[in-house]
């Protein structure tokens, strides 16, 4: 289940840079802003709930929002263009919210209440079914499922677009499924189906099976518990076999969602229009409200943010699926009535840590102290405070199933850092006085806190020479498995909501390479060898807690990186938008339940 990659990260990189929303995991909040009357502000442990539901909960049409009234267009204000519109290109956030709308994969999410949440079937009648300890999934899809061009989604397409996958022009998307079916890490996957399906040749049935034209069997030759955690991934959306047009298809997709593509400029704008071919009847989790989206790119944080706070003219109908507000407008959006009203918020599935280069800090006391001086407070601040983010006291975030309130090292009742103590542990290690290169990203997050950090590494006792780094180039610097820095910032998410995408990532010794996720080069046989026993649970809540235990050994007996932050968002919408929510595994505004007012 490790995965070799940097995509989560540079995800992360932009938010660190201004802010950015990310893709996958889940996050807590409600509407009504923070605090509003709708918000559900998780406290840190609570229960994060996830089913994985049966026939009866993945049948449409989903449940009529509140008020919700078709007709009218909605405008949304974004940043970033769409680099991806092909499902198995899709990995980052913005992508990924666009994929809510035009994509469609074998399961999805639904929220039943609150925060509460299925795995449901969407192009299939539900989550799965399993056999042979997990190893073997079984799938049928519904009747009356279409590509927008009105021709039928059948298992052959299914098994399309997981085999097109394995091919080398598909870079981007996720790489869970392919390395399940291959049995092997990294990307060595490939040499599965080294082509994809594109000269002819196929997963034998034995690895991907489709008997009929309704029914799809995964076969693994280990327990893949959380299976419909990943289908429910929008890389593993449905692609059409006989429509595929390879690499071109990035630019021009079938739409199986509600919506479809009428026209798209890439760095200019993109409309969507109602997809008349997508049958309510077949969907548990999507609506057709608006008539139409025009998404505009280009607009900064600051820009989205000030246009909507104002709430004039077209802004009224307009919100983003993305955009957050900016940090220096936070506290403003918090306190204003009137704009609180229009907002919501809540936690991302992303924690920042501090890294501790292991291959150049090999004494404990030395992690111990560094993990003791950093002051976490600093960060939140940095973030825009409370609205922006939360302090961590562990590496799981509090939108995982499984996570607990742990907080070993004390770091939410020392928020500016115990420097006493690490001062204490730095001269206990005989190491007073040791040069400490600290590389750090030079946005105005990092820059800052990173001013805080030294003041405190410096005050336990360390001599501390800051590098700073520029956002373009800083995941590569970090990422180099022979770098020149003792610690360094990173920020992660999970795919889903499990520390399943998590701990492996960042933890697994067999994963230290370049651009791999383990930046702090952490390498212990003990644990890779409790990750590969969790990985086998069938139970995926009995996991959940394997990994929170898992996760907090590593902190207490090895020190890697520390715990720094929980990142959470505002976003904000016009007057006469309706249905907006935020949404606990998206991250962001579900786009699916958005209303035109009257």
């Amino acid at each position: 289940m490790s995965r070799v990659s940097i995509r989560t990260a540079r995800a992360s990189l932009a938010a660190v840079a201004a802010g950015a929303l990310f893709l996958t995991g889940c996050s807590s909040g409600g509407g009504g802003g923070e605090d509003g009357k709708d918000a559900k502000a998780k406290k840190q442990g609570a229960d994060v709930s996830y089913t994985f539901a049966d026939e009866a909960a993945s049948k449409g049409p989903a449940p009529e929002v509140e008020g919700g009234r078709k007709g009218g267009t909605i405008k949304v204000l974004q940043r970033d263009s769409f680099a991806h519109l092909d499902p198995a290109q899709i990995y980052v956030s913005d992508e990924g919210a666009l994929a809510t709308l035009i994509h469609r994969g074998l399961t999805t999410y639904k929220r039943t209440s609150g925060d509460k949440y299925e795995v449901v079937g969407d192009l299939a009648t539900d989550s799965g079914k399993k056999s042979d300890g997990g190893k073997t999934w079984t799938y049928k899809l519904k009747d009356g499922i279409k590509f927008e061009d009105g021709s039928a989604i059948t298992s052959k397409d299914v098994r399309h677009s997981i085999e097109r996958m394995f091919a080398p022009f598909i870079t981007e998307g996720p790489t869970f499924i392919q390395q399940w079916l291959a049995n092997t890490g990294g990307t060595d996957y490939r040499k599965l189906l080294k082509d994809g399906p594109f000269k002819g040749k196929h997963l034998s049935d034995d690895v991907l099976e489709t008997p009929d034209d309704k029914t799809v069997i995964f076969h693994f030759e280990e327990p893949q518990a959380e299976l419909p955690y990943a289908l429910a991934m929008q890389g593993y959306s449905v692609v059409s076999e006989k429509k595929d047009t390879k690499e071109k298809y990035d630019k021009d997709p079938l739409s199986t969602g509600p919506y479809k593509i009428a026209s798209f400029k890439s760095g200019k704008n993109m409309k969507l229009v109602r997809n008349p071919e997508w049958d309510p009847k077949t969907d548990p989790k999507r609506h057709q409200y608006p008539d139409a989206f025009n998404i505009q790119f280009g607009v900064s944080f600051e820009d989205s943010t000030k246009r909507l706070t104002s709430d004039a003219g077209e802004n009224q109908y307009a919100t983003s699926f993305t955009n957050s507000v900016d940090a220096s407008s936070m506290q403003k959006v918090r306190s204003d009535p009137e704009v609180k009203k229009r907002s919501v918020s809540g936690y991302q599935s992303y924690v920042s840590y501090m890294n501790i280069n292991t291959d150049r800090i090999k004494n404990k006391k030395v992690r111990q102290a560094i993990a003791y001086a950093m002051p976490n407070q600093s960060i939140v601040s940095a973030f825009g405070g409370a609205g922006g983010g939360e302090m961590a006291g562990n590496y799981i975030s509090p939108t995982l199933v499984g996570q607990k309130p742990t907080d070993p090292f004390n770091k939410l009742k020392k928020p500016q850092g115990d420097v006493k103590k690490a001062a204490k542990l730095l001269k206990e290690s005989g190491k007073k006085g040791m040069k400490l290169t600290f590389a750090f990203q030079n946005a105005p997050e990092w820059q800052d806190f990173s001013v805080a950090a030294t003041q405190n590494l410096e005050k336990a006792g360390f001599n501390v020479q800051k590098k700073d780094i520029i956002a373009d180039t800083y995941y590569d610097q970090i990422g180099k498995a022979k770098n020149d820095y003792d610690i360094y910032h990173n920020s992660w998410g999970a795919d889903w909501p499990s520390a399943s995408t998590v701990i492996p990532n960042l933890f697994d010794g067999r994963q230290v390479q370049d651009g791999a996720a383990n930046y702090s080069h952490h390498k212990n046989p003990k644990f890779e060898k409790e990750m590969d026993r969790i990985r086998k649970i069938e139970n995926p809540n009995k996991a959940a807690d394997e990994w929170m235990k898992l996760a907090d050994k590593i902190l207490v007996e090895d020190v890697p990186a520390v715990p720094m932050h929980y990142y959470k968002t505002i976003q904000i919408s016009g007057s006469k938008i309706g249905g907006a929510y935020f949404d606990e595994q998206l991250h962001d505004i579900q786009p699916t339940s958005l209303y035109v007012k009257k």
